[in-house]
């Protein structure tokens, strides 16, 4: 399979991969072995606190880390087993109700046993992150990672 077939196939079957992924209604916006876009349409249900209309970090973080990895498999070109070992998010500042949030991921680094990407997020204007994160994943093989 070359890897632009494997693209479309990662971007057909992407909410496939984690029923956790589909249920939060993250989206792809755009894909290539550089890198994904990611969005996340705003819920009501994501509130951490009410009376500031402040979105609850760890939404913020399954973002995150869901970009990632779909980054490294795009950065990878073939299906592979992998997991995220190491996440760290510097929250900038915080994300509010009412805008979608929006999370741009690529791969930097790789060797033939781990991947090391970088993230970043925001809400309406990328000029202005709410987080920035260092992401650092296992690559546990190809053997029984299935098919996309």
């Amino acid at each position: 399979m070359n890897s632009e077939s494997f693209l479309d196939q990662l971007l057909q079957r992407y909410a496939r991969f984690s029923p956790h992924t589909r249920d939060c209604g993250i989206e792809i916006t755009a894909l290539s072995a550089e890198g994904v876009s990611t969005q996340l349409p705003y819920r009501e249900d994501w509130l951490g606190d009410a009376d500031s209309g402040r979105l609850h970090p760890g939404v913020l973080s399954v973002l995150i880390d869901s970009s990632a990895g779909v980054a490294l498999m795009a950065h990878l070109g073939q299906p592979e087993r992998i997991a995220t070992l190491d996440l760290r998010i510097d929250h900038l500042r915080p994300a509010f109700a009412g805008s979608a949030l929006h999370c741009h991921a690529h791969c930097y680094r790789k060797t033939s046993s781990i991947a090391f990407l970088s993230a970043e997020a925001w809400q309406d204007d990328r000029e202005r992150p709410i987080a920035r994160a260092q992401l650092v994943f296992a690559r546990n093989g190809v053997r029984n990672a299935g098919v996309v």
